[in-house]
């Protein structure tokens, strides 16, 4: 026996009745070969740890555009918080931890330069509209890829939670929900976390009913959050929180729009970011013929317009990279006599 035929036997001795299990996945797009060691879920997490888009997540915003200092959030470290929580609710359930780890690894794979900026003014320049969901959904499925494959080939239930992810419909496996859980319970702390920080607001601005409930320091409040999550939904069909956690932390995430998300000073260079990709937006509609070859040349044959190729290209990029690409693209540069 192979030790990916024990890893799918443990699976169905010690999960959850309502847990998903890898051999019972819906499959891929494209049929591939097992692996002898990894089940499909744990080759669905590989394949996004080592993706191109995984690596410049280290250099996105997640709400602070441009900060100063080094323990700021990035999309990066936001995908790595989301993972562990995912992964403590989902062991404690006695669900598909593996599947939850690869859901929420490449839940945000899509998410442009300049956080919720970028997707903004992307949404408005392009005729399709741009959601970070759908474009975390099209890079696993096209934008990656090697010399072996074009996109991933992400099974189907890792596809479903990463889509579902954020938006109204939910996800249709139990893992996919935890994600969309934890995904809420890190950005609303750790964003706490940097805005204090940032001193855009005090611990004592913070709701004081909601401290008293969910506690006082980062730590307590995830603590709680989770373990709300852990004693309300063992043993059932769904996973969410308890009607009394649920409404402090959305009370709590309802301050965090009203004092941080929307603040002016908090969001002074928004601006500055959405002008930088309008520009380079209507520049390579002009001029498509100046993409990257390597980014032009996955389009040949296939139905697609100059503004998914444009959409694309920079939705891809890194704060820095956008930034170096419109100064190469649209400041003068010093005049040499050589």
């Amino acid at each position: 026996m192979n030790i990916r035929l024990e890893a799918e036997k443990r699976e169905r001795k010690t999960l959850s009745k309502y847990a998903t299990l890898s051999s019972e996945t819906n499959g891929r797009k494209i049929k591939e070969d097992k692996c002898e060691i990894r089940t499909d879920f744990q080759r669905d997490r590989d394949r996004i740890i080592h993706s191109k888009a995984f690596r410049r997540l280290k250099h996105k915003t997640q709400v602070f555009i441009a900060p100063e200092g080094d323990h700021y959030r990035t999309r990066l470290t936001h995908t790595l918080e989301v993972s562990q929580i995912s992964r403590t609710i989902s062991r404690a359930l006695k669900l598909n931890e593996d599947l939850t780890e690869a859901i929420a690894l490449g839940h945000d794979l899509g998410h442009t330069p300049f956080g919720h900026t970028g997707e903004k003014i992307l949404n408005k320049l392009h005729p399709k509209g741009f959601r970070h969901n759908e474009q975390s959904l099209r890079v696993v499925d096209f934008l990656e890829h090697s010399a072996k494959r074009q996109g991933l080939n992400l099974t189907y239930e890792v596809r479903d939670g990463i889509y579902y992810h954020t938006g109204e419909k939910k996800p249709r496996f139990l893992e996919g929900i935890v994600v969309r859980q934890a995904d809420r319970i890190a950005y609303i702390n750790h964003d706490i976390d940097d805005a204090i920080r940032a001193n855009i607001i005090t611990a004592e601005d913070l709701p004081k009913d909601c401290m008293e409930i969910l506690g006082r320091s980062h730590g307590d409040r995830i603590n709680t959050m989770i373990l709300d999550i852990i004693r309300y939904s063992r043993d059932s069909s769904n996973v969410s929180m308890s009607e009394n956690i649920n409404y402090y932390t959305n009370k709590l995430r309802k301050f965090m729009f009203n004092k941080v998300y929307l603040d002016d000073y908090a969001k002074s260079e928004e601006g500055k970011a959405e002008y930088i990709i309008e520009e380079l937006y209507k520049y390579y509609l002009k001029k498509p013929e100046e993409l990257p070859y390597e980014h032009r040349k996955i389009y040949k044959g296939r139905d697609f317009s100059k503004e998914d190729m444009v959409c694309d290209y920079i939705a891809g990029m890194t704060d820095r990279y956008a930034v170096n690409l419109f100064t190469n693209i649209f400041i003068p540069k010093p005049w040499k006599k050589y």
